[in-house]
């Protein structure tokens, strides 16, 4: 079985340097990085920066996963913005063709 994660090469800080990353992760790096306006080597330059262990693919992954959740945590306190519509963007973090079941929520939960 061909691997899922795929070594790619970027520019941070001025040096080249590589991470290994799925290609799920390397998609929300990007979007993340369009909805900020700025460039995906800038986004993983302040990343490397702020991480305090670990590799940075590892970091990078981190950054994704959290960016989700807070995005989750917006949309369940209704803060989703204008048009509201971010509960129905799951592209915008899950890889085409692939789903996530989000159960109903229990009141008084």
């Amino acid at each position: 079985m061909k691997s899922l994660v795929v070594k790619r090469s970027i520019v941070v800080a001025g040096h080249k340097t590589s991470v290994s990353l799925e290609d799920a992760f390397w998609e929300g790096l990007k979007e993340i990085a369009r909805g900020r306006n700025t460039t995906l080597s800038e986004l993983v330059g302040a990343i490397d920066s702020e991480r305090r262990d670990g590799n940075l693919s590892s970091a990078l992954r981190l950054f994704v996963l959290n960016f989700s959740r807070n995005k989750l945590a917006d949309v369940q306190a209704g803060r989703d913005g204008p048009g509201g519509n971010l509960a129905t963007r799951a592209e915008a973090v899950m890889p085409s063709g692939h789903a996530i079941y989000l159960p109903p929520q229990r009141r008084g939960s």
